[in-house]
This record gives C-alpha cells, sequence and structure tokens, in this order.
C-alpha cells in the first residue's frame, strides 16, 4: 500500500531538511516541498498565484500517487490552517493510499534559535522571526501527529516519522 506522508509546520521548524533526510530512509520515494512551488521572482501572493500553486502541487502529487513506482510520498509545507490541508487533501486521488500527516512543532524559544541561526547563514530574512512565530500556536489544533522538535536534529525527527509509519 502506497503510504502520502505530509510534513507541516510553521517556517523553519525543519520541514524541509526532516523530509530530505526521510527521503532517503524510505524504499521508493518521492518528496515534493511545497515552496518549491512558490519558488518565483518577484513572489506575489495573490488568489491567482495561491491557485496556480495550489493546482501545481496537488497536480504533482496526483502523478506521483498514480505512478506506480512510488511506495512513498513525502510532501511538506508550511499549512498553518487545517482548511490548507484539507484543500490540499480535497483534490487529490489517494485511492487505498495509507495518509500520514505530521505536525512538527517547537517552543518560541526553540523556533527562535532556529531561525536566528538561518538569519545567520543568510538562509532568512529578519522578518521570519515575525512571520513564524505567531503562527506557531496553530498547528497544536491540526489533526495531525505532533513532534517536538525543540530538542531533536532533523535526522531524529525523520527517524520519529519512520518508527512511526513502519
Amino acid at each position: 500500500m502506497k503510504k502520502l506522508i505530509i510534513i507541516n509546520g510553521t517556517m523553519g521548524v525543519g520541514k524541509t531538511t526532516t523530509s530530505k533526510i526521510l527521503s532517503k530512509l524510505l524504499p521508493r520515494c518521492a518528496f515534493l516541498d511545497g515552496d518549491w512551488c512558490w519558488d518565483m521572482s518577484p513572489f506575489i501572493v495573490t488568489e491567482e498565484t495561491k491557485r496556480m500553486v495550489l493546482d501545481n502541487i496537488t497536480h504533482i502529487l496526483n502523478n506521483f500517487l498514480s505512478c506506480s513506482e512510488f511506495e512513498h510520498i513525502i510532501f511538506c509545507w508550511v499549512m498553518h490552517q487545517q482548511s490548507i490541508i484539507n484543500d490540499v487533501l480535497s483534490r487529490l486521488n489517494v485511492g487505498d493510499s495509507k495518509l500520514y500527516i505530521f505536525s512538527l512543532v517547537c517552543s518560541e524559544d526553540a523556533l527562535k534559535k532556529r531561525l536566528e541561526n538561518d538569519i545567520r547563514q543568510g538562509l532568512r530574512t529578519e522578518d521570519a522571526i515575525s512571520k513564524s512565530i505567531p503562527r506557531l500556536s496553530n498547528y497544536s489544533q491540526m489533526d495531525s501527529v505532533k513532534i517536538d522538535v525543540g530538542e531533536l536534529s532533523a535526522r531524529q525527527a525523520a527517524k520519529k516519522i519512520l518508527e512511526y509509519i513502519s
């Protein structure tokens, strides 16, 4: 049975790194980072671009789901409201696939340290902290398995997910 693994969380919590590691631990695995569908310059958020990004994401995920070559599909993205997850899922042809939804969470202090490190490395801008921390509390309300990554490396988080889905 195919497994669709959604990894969710606020910006900077470690979704992409965890997903990349997990993708190497799983056989026959495809990985989509939703941010790849937002990679545009200039970065423009309008109703039109939001529709386009959701269409692109769900098109790619549906292609992975329908391809017999893959047993595992990992999708990570910042989905700060349950309605976003529901919207993505409503567009997917999951068939008899097993669905797993994980939210990576941590304390505000741990998130701030992660973001500050990213800013020092030039990976994020200063406004990442003010954008990400207020959304952190949203994830406690999600219909998902919560993984507190505050004291975990991305490899440890990936192994926790692997244990859960095995």
